[in-house]
């Protein structure tokens, strides 16, 4: 007679990249297939697979997630064009000319777009783990950020009717081209933005040298992977001047030079400054949040941190930026925005400024703020909007469903939690600087990846926070909002194997979220209690000060701290399961 426990229910596994797909492997071999009778619906999310069916893996994804309704996701490799240039090489037999956006672009907002779900990510709540604060008081980095552009200069609005939103060109041939088109309902808001490349290259000239001048080592971020036709149209604008321009004076002065998706690399500088930095944020509506937060850093520091943080990201819909259209102009010309045959916007544009149209659904922000409003309620947290109200209709529409939800929840009789909307910068800025113990902050897509990663971050590690994502149907998807560990990975391969360094928390703690959710939606108590005893077992192996290397130091008795390697970490959670 097995000893396993019977789960009805499948669940289904999206299998990633790199480091952490070693781990995950280790993970369900040791805490799932080994203990539990479970049909898992297994899908390859690797950047190759994904590539070589063309995108199919990600629509097979969602498909599995909408019929199932519980999954597990593992980190995935967004590939640049470096990257995607050697698996094409690697595979002939494709046509990189006629890809499918979904083989190369991050299958992340395709999958919460495809299953219409909103993300919660939070801290797991270790009981030891410290928050070794960085010294930001007069710490000398300074934030450059362009004047012009992007979304400070766009043109947005709220549908006034039900239709097709479509973005022409016309250029030399005077007749006009449509680019993009996509449906919109009345009341969903739309924004098209450009950047001059010009003005781009003028402000990369103006960055580099101001960063020689005043010796300053080099930081760079933007979103190019997922935002390629305009972040990354930037980024190679930039590079392509540091490379002719800079390099080389850079590196005779021994300064140094780092590029990285803004996201990870906001929270690398937040939780751990350098001494002397010049940090480049073309993007001026992130530049600005950024640059606000580094003031404010500069003088008051980090306070100790004892709050519980949440942030929620809005992601169904049109996506914001990561469902936009967005390709650089091929030729000097106007851009014309046409609703329902009616011209709304235009504006000349040259050959290679990057363009950028974006949207979302009215009801998909409304759902979204009842999930908000329903999660603060159930863990009695307080809820700080962040909303560019004053400039942006596109924000706007975010407090008129935040108004209808409320008013649904009086007529219910279920009051919403405590509320205020402030600006992203203020809500930024209070989280790092002023968070209540428990509390709950929603925000946009970009600005929900770059927030949680600094809390993550500041939190200890990307390892110890969650992430939960929630349809209005039921479907729910776990992953862990780290990525793929692709220094430990080439490490662990250098190594043949022998050196696997990788803090598996997350991973674990998101099977058990899954398991849980598993267990309770079929009543099946022994489920339910195995994956609580498996949370318990992850929180105790920190708490006996088991800990992988990129927690040395953080925990509240260091000098008690047993550094082990990624099998001694899952080892040591194993044993405290079965004890």
């Amino acid at each position: 007679m097995s000893s396993k426990i019977d789960v009805s229910a499948p669940l289904v596994i999206l299998h990633g990249d790199e480091m952490a797909q070693v781990a995950f492997e280790r993970i369900l071999e040791t805490f799932v297939t080994s203990r539990l009778d479970v049909d898992l619906v297994e899908i390859d999310l690797t950047a190759e697979n994904r590539l070589v069916t063309n995108g199919q893996a990600v629509i097979d994804a969602i498909e599995a997630l909408k019929q199932h309704g519980v999954g597990v996701k593992n980190a995935g490799m967004t590939v640049n064009r470096a990257q995607l240039g050697e698996m094409l090489a690697k595979h002939p037999e494709l046509d990189g000319t006629s890809l499918h956006p979904l083989a190369t672009k991050s299958p992340n907002g395709a999958i919460r777009k495809g299953i219409g779900g909103n993300i919660t990510r939070e801290d797991i709540q270790f009981r030891n783990l410290q928050f070794k604060k960085p010294e930001w008081i007069g710490r000398d980095i300074e934030v450059d950020t362009m004047a012009t552009g992007g979304s400070k200069d766009s043109f947005n609005e709220l549908s006034s009717a039900t239709g097709i939103v479509k973005l022409l060109f016309v250029g030399a041939s005077g007749d006009p081209v449509e680019l993009h088109r996509r449906e919109v309902k009345k009341g969903d808001p739309w924004l098209l933005a450009t950047n001059d490349i010009d003005q781009i290259k003028a402000w990369a000239h103006r960055f580099f040298q101001r960063a020689i001048n005043e010796k300053r080592d080099i930081y760079l971020g933007l979103k190019d992977t997922v935002i390629a036709g305009y972040d990354g149209v930037m980024r190679a604008a930039i590079e392509g001047i540091y490379e002719s321009d800079y390099r080389a004076q850079v590196e005779a002065l021994g300064l140094s030079y780092h590029y990285e998706l803004i996201d990870a690399q906001a929270a690398r500088i937040v939780a751990n400054p350098p001494e002397r930095a010049l940090w480049g944020v073309p993007d001026n509506t992130t530049g600005r949040k950024l640059y606000k937060l580094v003031e404010q850093l500069k003088v008051h520091g980090i306070p100790t941190r004892k709050a519980h943080v949440s942030l929620s990201r809005m992601s169904a819909g049109g996506g914001d930026q990561y469902g936009s259209y967005n390709a650089p102009a091929l030729e000097n010309g106007i851009l014309k925005v046409v609703v329902d045959g009616e011209e709304k916007h235009a504006r000349h544009v040259k050959q290679g400024d990057p363009i950028l149209l974006m949207s979302n659904d009215h009801e998909a922000i409304k759902d979204w703020v009842t999930q908000v409003f329903r999660d603060a309620s159930r863990k009695d947290k307080e809820v700080y909007f962040g909303l560019k109200r004053e400039y942006m209709e596109y924000d706007d529409v975010f407090s008129t469903a935040i108004t209808d939800v409320r008013r649904e929840l009086a007529k219910a009789d279920t009051p919403p939690p405590s509320f205020m909307i402030m600006r992203p910068s203020s809500q930024l800025i209070k989280m790092i600087t002023d968070p209540p113990r428990n509390a709950l902050y929603p925000a946009q897509n970009l600005d929900g990846d770059i927030f949680s990663d600094i809390s993550a971050a500041l939190g200890g590690s990307l390892a110890t926070a969650s992430s939960i994502i929630e349809s209005k149907n039921g479907t729910m998807l776990f992953e862990a909002p780290h990525g793929t560990a692709h220094d430990l990975y080439l490490k662990y391969l250098e190594t043949g194997g022998k050196e696997a360094h990788f803090n598996s928390s997350a991973l674990i703690f998101a099977v058990a979220n899954a398991l849980e959710t598993l267990g309770e939606r079929e009543g099946n108590e022994a489920l339910v209690d195995y994956a609580t005893r498996l949370k318990a077992a992850l929180i105790d192996t920190v708490g006996d000060g088991i800990i992988t290397g990129d927690l040395k130091g953080k925990t509240t008795d260091p000098a008690s701290e047993t550094i082990v390697d990624m099998q001694g970490f899952l080892d040591a959670v194993a044993e405290r399961l079965s004890a």
